[in-house]
Order: C-alpha cells, then sequence, then structure tokens
C-alpha cells in the first residue's frame, strides 16, 4: 500500500471543499478530487444547503413523488454523487436553499442567505478544525455573472473562516484551532469555455455555453494561476453528475461531449490562488510559477510535482 501523503509537519493530506447546494460537487471541482483520492488524499465536502429550491431540469424525474419529496431526493442524489467522486466524508451546515431573490423561499429566514454571518462561518470553522484540511477549495465572488445568494454566501464564510480557524480566540468550544495553509477558487476561463463551446459545434451539437456568451462571459485573462489535469478523471465526474438525476438529463445537451473529446480538448480545472502561507505562494496573487497541484509548497515530496 503506498504511504499516505504528507505535509511537512507530518501531518496527512486533507482537501476540504466549500459548495452551496447538491450537484454543485459534481459540476465543479470533481475530477480535481477524484485524482487526489486516488492518490490517497482524504477529501471532504461541506455542502451549505439542501438545494430544495432547485428546478427539476430532467423531465423524466419529474414526478409528483419527486416534487413532493425534493429534498429528501436531492440528499439521496448528494449522497451517490459523493461516491462516485470518491469524497471521505460530507458534512452538511444544515441551511435551507435561500433560491434567487425577490423569491417565496429567499426571504426564509432559515435559510443560508439571511442566516447570521458569524453563525455560518462558526459552522465551518468547527468543520475546518474538525477534518484540518490544508487546503480548501471554495468559490470566488461572482454576483455579476452568477449573483446566486447561496454561492455569494459561499464567498463571504469562506475567507473568514480560513482566518478564524487558527485562532484560539474565535469560536472557543468548536474544536482544536486549525490553520488551513492554502484556499483556492474555483471556476471556469474564458479558454475553457471557448474550447468545449467549438468542441461541441465541430461534434454537430449545440453548444450549452452559447447562452454563458450572451450573458457577457467574462474575458479573465491570467486570473486562474492553477490547472489541475483530471483528464483520467473525467468518467467520475461524468457519472457524479448523472447521480444528480432531478438536476442532469442523461440525454441532455451537457452530456453529448463524450469524455475522449473533453480529455482531447480541455483536461484541466482551474483555480485561482487566493489565500497562501506557504513560500512561493502570494496571497491573492498568482504563485511564482504555474501550479498544477493544489498541494504545491505544502506535500513533503513537494519535489516531485508542482
Amino acid at each position: 500500500m503506498a504511504a499516505t501523503p504528507r505535509d511537512h509537519a507530518g501531518n496527512p493530506l486533507c482537501l476540504l471543499a466549500v459548495h452551496a447546494h447538491p450537484d454543485d460537487e459534481a459540476s465543479k471541482g470533481a475530477g480535481t478530487v477524484a485524482k487526489y483520492t486516488a492518490e490517497g488524499i482524504r477529501c471532504v465536502l461541506v455542502c451549505c444547503t439542501g438545494g430544495e429550491a432547485g428546478d427539476i431540469l430532467n423531465p423524466a424525474a419529474d414526478t409528483p413523488d419527486v416534487r413532493d419529496n425534493l429534498a429528501a431526493v436531492r440528499m439521496a442524489e448528494l449522497r451517490a454523487s459523493v461516491d462516485a467522486i470518491g469524497y471521505s466524508s460530507l458534512h452538511l451546515l444544515g441551511y435551507h436553499d435561500s433560491g434567487m431573490p425577490d423569491t417565496e423561499t429567499n426571504a426564509r429566514p432559515d435559510n443560508f442567505a439571511n442566516a447570521p454571518l458569524d453563525e455560518a462561518v462558526g459552522r465551518l470553522v468547527a468543520t475546518i478544525r474538525e477534518e484540518r484540511p490544508q487546503v480548501i477549495v471554495t468559490y470566488a465572488d461572482d454576483r455579476e455573472f452568477y449573483p446566486h445568494p447561496d454561492h455569494i454566501r459561499v464567498h463571504e464564510i469562506s475567507g473568514p473562516a480560513f482566518d478564524a480557524a487558527g485562532d484560539p480566540d474565535r469560536f472557543p468550544g468548536t474544536g482544536e484551532p486549525w490553520q488551513p495553509s492554502k484556499m483556492y477558487y474555483m471556476g471556469w476561463s474564458k479558454r475553457r469555455v471557448l474550447a468545449l463551446h467549438e468542441a461541441y459545434i465541430a461534434h454537430g451539437h449545440e453548444s450549452p455555453f452559447e447562452r454563458w456568451f450572451e450573458r457577457g462571459f467574462p474575458d479573465d485573462g491570467d486570473r486562474f494561476t492553477t490547472h489541475v489535469d483530471v483528464g483520467e478523471y473525467l468518467e467520475r465526474r461524468r457519472a457524479a453528475l448523472l447521480a444528480h438525476r432531478t438536476q442532469v438529463d442523461p440525454d441532455g445537451f451537457w452530456m453529448k461531449l463524450p469524455d475522449e473529446v473533453v480529455r482531447g480538448t480541455f483536461p484541466w480545472e482551474e483555480y485561482v490562488l487566493a489565500r497562501s502561507l506557504v513560500a512561493g505562494g502570494v496571497p491573492g496573487g498568482e504563485p511564482a510559477e504555474p501550479e498544477t497541484d493544489l498541494f504545491a509548497g505544502v506535500r513533503a515530496d513537494v519535489g516531485t510535482r508542482r
């Protein structure tokens, strides 16, 4: 059995991903988690809401029984997706889906967006202290292109939780302090979207990204600092997406492009280094060299990969 990858202090490597709803973990960073899991790295998921306000996007799943039990159905889908990707643990922050602005759901006092900020930060801090991740993966502030209240809230709690988790004076009673080393924002570059858009068209399919351009997808230039090659793990990502039957139509256009085409077109998942406490990392900026590993500078075997 291969040795467990560790940091320079001898602690097992761990990645913690923070997502807003069930299905976000499948569409964002699933290949990266599958890759690290295969290496023996512990990966844990924090899902902030139950996704109760999500639309049913697969006509075959839009039945009275599913509509009446959507919260339970989406939890079952989430657990199937977690298994497909290979997450070691799932943590639920326990908030109701906030829905979109100006909806009835958005006014609920128990939703994520309306929760006291310090309360939500404290719940995330407790999970960080329990799991002891060196790397946290979360969302950037994307209010212009996709202003979902829950995605905004994920961003709002992640930075404060990163800072507070290692401070013994913050949130006493939620475990021993633990300071993560790096925090990344996941996302999609215009380069990636264009490459996949062209691949859909070249293979005779309608491109799901056409609407992204119509909405004014940003040209982010060199914002992304880290590219993780997930070409060998695309099947796990596809299986995770298909586990969310209410959200993903297996015959829909998102599933039209075969994994081998994606592998040959753009096999990377992209990240922005947002916080770094390791040598060579520039908080809020680019690392000294382009990274191919979220654990760059953290691994005890740092000389073997970047």
